[in-house]
C-alpha cells in the first residue's frame, strides 16, 4: 500500500458523499486518550449539558463534513461483557452523536459470519480507505491507505453487513 497517507482532516474535507468508520478492537490505549480514560476511570464523567467542556476540534471537522451533507457512520463490534475501555467509549459517544456522526455497536457473537478486513478502517466516498494499524497493546501503529477498489469493496461490504445488524448507539446498553 502507498506510504502518503492522508490525514483525517484532509480525508474528510474530500468526502462528497460518505464517511464511514470500522472499529473492531475492546481495548485501545493511544496516548492522547491515557488520560481522559484514567479521569474517567476515577468517576469523571462529560456533562451532557456543558457543550463547551467536551467539544473539541474532531468535533469540529464531524460537524463540518455533515454540515456540506456527507453522511457520517461508526460502527463498533464489541465482546461481551464489555471492557471498561469501551463503557468509556460509549459514556462518550453522546459527542459524536452531537456532532452529526451515527454510531452503531455490534456484539462481537453476532458478527462470525461476516467477512471482516484484519484492521479499524475509514472508507470515504466508497473509493478510498485508511487502515488504522495498531499496536498488540492497543497503541498507534504506522496506518495504511488505499484506492485499491478491490479493498473499498470488502470495506464496503463489511462496513454495511456490520452496520445492517447492529444496534442503535441510544439503544445499546453497556
Amino acid at each position: 500500500m502507498p506510504q502518503n497517507v492522508p490525514s483525517f482532516a484532509e480525508l474528510l474535507k474530500g468526502a462528497q458523499q460518505s464517511a464511514v468508520h470500522l472499529e473492531m478492537r475492546d481495548v485501545y490505549d493511544v496516548e492522547s486518550e491515557r488520560e481522559p480514560f484514567a479521569r474517567w476511570g476515577a468517576g469523571f464523567r462529560l456533562n451532557e449539558v456543558d457543550r463547551s467542556s467536551w467539544w473539541r476540534p474532531w468535533l469540529d471537522l464531524v460537524a463540518e463534513t455533515v454540515g456540506r451533507g456527507v453522511v457520517m457512520r461508526r460502527a463498533r463490534i464489541v465482546s461481551e461483557p464489555v471492557t471498561d475501555y469501551i463503557k468509556y467509549e460509549h459514556s462518550g459517544t453522546f459527542t459524536n452523536v452531537a456532532a452529526g456522526e451515527l454510531v452503531r455497536w455490534l456484539p462481537r457473537a453476532s458478527a462470525s459470519d461476516i467477512a471482516l478486513p484484519g484492521n479499524d478502517f475509514w472508507l470515504i466516498d466508497q473509493r478510498a480507505v485508511r487502515f488504522n494499524v495498531f499496536t498488540g497493546g492497543g497503541d498507534v501503529a504506522a496506518p495504511q491507505y488505499t484506492e485499491d477498489p478491490r479493498v473499498a469493496k470488502l470495506c464496503s461490504d463489511a462496513f454495511e453487513a456490520v452496520w445492517e445488524r447492529a444496534i442503535p448507539h441510544e439503544e445499546y446498553k453497556v
